[in-house]
């Protein structure tokens, strides 16, 4: 990374996977680092299917959204301090240290959940848990990225991409293997302390990032560990490039350890590079991927598919399409480039967003209406509402009613004829699964319900590759190593805060505007985003951090590519 240019070669991929015989100490590093990005993914898609069986269990929890929303995103505000605190902690203690901080207040979280005896306790779990993941989500990256060759830099951080989609893909596994186990959602919860467990243990014998160890001028540690990770032809010339640029930087900060902060935002290079590292974080999270990925079971129930075990198995899909599209972005991410990645994921989520946006406008305006007839047929149960309307009904209108909760029993004959508006209780169900018919309380029967899954695999399917890893990328790489910590847990920090504020917004939008208006603002968000992909975003691969710098400090504002500043600086060196 620091030193000469390293070209981003077509056949990183490749020679990523070749070290797995040649060097494999290298991947070791890599995906031991990276288990943090399981934790990561892990949560979120963890807490998507326990939620269905928390609402089950506890019916305060079922009747109010607010409180849904809280045990999605408390945490998500975890992760805001864990993020926060873990840039301090990872220029003070370092890498190493920050991952097991983060693996032992992950697995405290994971217990606290398993044995709560109420949804307050399972909130508290979930901010210690949140307090980990914000942590490791921005020390796993770095560390890889600073532990790894630069020309295959990029595919080794996409690994970390790669495990967040497979915690997430394995979530979703074990929550389906628990949904006949007594005690559903804490068996999901509570075995989110084994991965933490897992790193805790690997990390235990794995040294501390080299590029830190020099900044504390513990050079020969940092020359031991670049003597294991580069060939015997490089490590020299590694050795002294990063000397160089550590001895340069303290230079230049007086030796002083402290980080000046309005000194940071008026240092250009570094506030530039801020714009583009902060916004792709922030855009990542406001394109609308964790509504996806906290509510996917709950999305699929509202386009119109009952059950539990079908939502739950219909979201193992995109899960699954999330894991190869990182797999997809560990190929292309130093063969095509951080910036045009992002591009064609963002066109790719537009078209989605809209796709979803126009199946949940059909789904909502074209339900099955209620009928008189078969709503008497439980007349001990009819909907209070219903009883004293004189107007026609559908199924949104009957789902809607608030004195009690009101649910739909379909027609025995075929779930888009007429049904029954009834009260809401586990009694009612019964009674309606007893007599073959479905029961929907958060979406109705529909047609363009399989299209709404298709919209969400085409999301993933774009979003992964792209959107999904390149804004982790590029925070690795983007800032001066002496900023790199704290500019990295900014970064991290603005991209929980906009989680947190997604997340404990996505269903008060849906019940508010309805599910179609809320999809049509994440796609008009996606194309400011992809506006500011084209202005604000370099392309990093391949390049060192010096030649990073000098495309900042040279930078002019356009609406088109950032200048290659890699052809400009290989003709100024000679190279």
């Amino acid at each position: 990374m620091e030193g000469g240019i390293h070209p981003a070669e077509a056949s990183a991929f490749r020679e990523c996977f070749s070290l797995a015989w040649r060097n494999p100490y290298v991947l070791r590093l890599a995906f031991s680092a990276g288990i943090g990005g399981l934790l990561f993914g892990y949560d979120t898609g963890v807490i998507s299917g326990a939620l269905l069986y928390i609402r089950d269990d506890f019916k305060s929890v079922d009747k109010k959204t607010v409180l849904q929303e809280s045990i999605v995103s408390m945490a998500v505000a975890g992760a805001i301090v864990g993020a926060a605190v873990g840039g301090w902690m990872n220029d003070r203690f370092g890498r190493k240290t920050s991952l097991l901080v983060a693996d032992f207040l992950f697995f405290v979280g994971a217990i606290v959940m398993a044995s709560a005896p109420n949804p307050a306790l399972i909130i508290m779990g979930r901010v210690f848990v949140g307090f980990g993941v914000g942590m490791a989500s921005m020390t796993a990256p770095l560390y890889i990225s600073e532990a790894s060759p630069a020309k295959i830099r990029g595919a080794l951080v996409s690994t970390n991409g790669f495990l967040i989609t497979g915690g997430q893909f394995l979530s979703y596994l074990i929550n389906l293997a628990f949904t006949k186990v007594p005690g559903t959602w804490r068996w999901m919860l509570g075995v989110a302390g084994l991965p933490a467990l897992l790193q805790f243990s690997l990390m235990m014998f794995l040294p501390e990032s080299p590029r830190w160890l020099y900044r504390k001028g513990r050079d020969e540690e940092a020359n031991l560990i670049l003597r294991k990770i580069y060939p015997p032809h490089e490590v020299e010339t590694e050795i002294q490039d990063l000397k160089n640029s550590v001895e340069s930087e303290i230079r230049e900060e007086g030796s002083s350890e402290k980080i000046n902060l309005i000194k940071l935002l008026k240092t250009k290079t570094v506030r530039r590079g801020l714009i583009a590292g902060v916004g792709l974080q922030v855009f990542q999270q406001f394109v609308g991927i964790n509504t996806v990925m906290y509510y996917s079971p709950t999305i699929v129930q509202l386009a119109g598919f009952a059950s539990n075990q079908i939502a739950l198995l219909l979201s193992l899909i995109t899960s699954g399409l999330n894991a190869m599209g990182s797999i997809v972005s560990i190929y292309f991410i130093d063969r095509t480039g951080r910036k045009k990645l992002l591009i064609i994921s963002l066109s790719g989520v537009i078209i989605s967003l809209g796709l979803l946006s126009a199946v949940f406008h059909e789904t909502t305006s074209h339900s099955p209406q209620v009928s008189k007839v078969e709503t008497a047929h439980f007349a001990n149960y009819t909907c209070p509402d219903y009883q004293s309307t004189i107007t026609t009904w559908d199924c949104m209108k009957c789902l809607k009613a608030s004195s009690p909760d009101c649910g739909f029993c379909a027609s025995g004959t075929n779930k888009l004829f007429p049904g029954a508006c009834l009260v809401s209780n586990s009694t009612v169900k019964k009674l309606c699964h007893n007599e073959h018919r479905l029961w929907y309380t958060k979406g109705c029967p529909s047609n363009y319900g399989w299209l709404a899954v298709v919209g969400l695999a085409l999301y993933i399917i774009f979003f992964s590759p792209g959107m999904g890893t390149a804004p982790w990328i590029v925070n690795s790489e983007i800032y001066p190593l002496r900023f790199r910590g704290v500019c990295g847990g900014i970064a991290a920090t603005a991209n929980w805060i906009s989680n947190l504020i997604v997340a404990q917004t996505f269903l008060s939008l849906t019940e508010a505007i309805g599910t179609s208006w809320t999809f049509l603002i994440f796609g008009l968000i996606s194309v400011v985003a992809l506006l500011f992909v084209l202005v604000f975003v370099p392309e990093t691969k391949g390049l060192p951090i010096e030649e990073v710098e000098k495309m900042l400090e040279q930078r002019t504002l356009q609406l088109k590519f950032w200048k290659k500043g890699s052809d400009q600086f290989q003709k100024n060196s000679g190279v």
